[in-house]
């Protein structure tokens, strides 16, 4: 498993995996959506035998960082994946001098609640119909230290 930064020609394998994990009521990235935030943001990839199976998407513009997107593709889960690409964008994170990241999640995705929650993120809110099905978020906050 290598992890490294998203280059501008891994956008179409990200919109590959982005339509093939969220639904249009999850709010799925666009081909262009990713070109732009290869360039802007953090956005890191993980390749298995030179193929993308996983990204994490951390957007950095304002004072606090926030989780945007983290997908793996389903043949890869069960594999910590998604545990390492944490750690690695909050190492990253923290050399960057953040101070807190925030991100929201389905309520109904106990998978990602628990990852989060065992990375040490708390829940600090509740939206209600926050996704286009009238799902509820949680928002989740951790203040990265070292």
């Amino acid at each position: 498993m290598k992890i490294r930064a998203a280059l501008l020609s891994d956008a179409t394998a990200l919109n590959r995996i982005e339509n093939e994990i969220f639904s249009h009521e999850n709010f799925p990235l666009s081909y262009g959506s990713f070109y732009y935030h290869i360039q802007n943001n953090l956005l890191y990839v993980v390749e298995i035998e030179e193929k993308i199976v996983a990204y994490i998407l951390v957007l950095v513009k304002r004072k606090n960082a926030k989780l945007y997107s983290l997908g793996v593709l389903p043949a890869f889960r069960g594999r910590k994946i998604s545990n390492t690409l944490m750690k690695h964008a909050l190492k990253q994170l923290f050399f960057l001098k953040f101070k807190k990241v925030t991100l929201e999640v389905r309520t109904d995705n106990q998978n990602a609640i628990s990852l989060y929650e065992n990375i040490g993120f708390v829940q600090t809110k509740k939206v209600k119909n926050f996704y286009l099905d009238g799902c509820d978020a949680y928002i989740m906050e951790l203040d990265i230290y070292e």
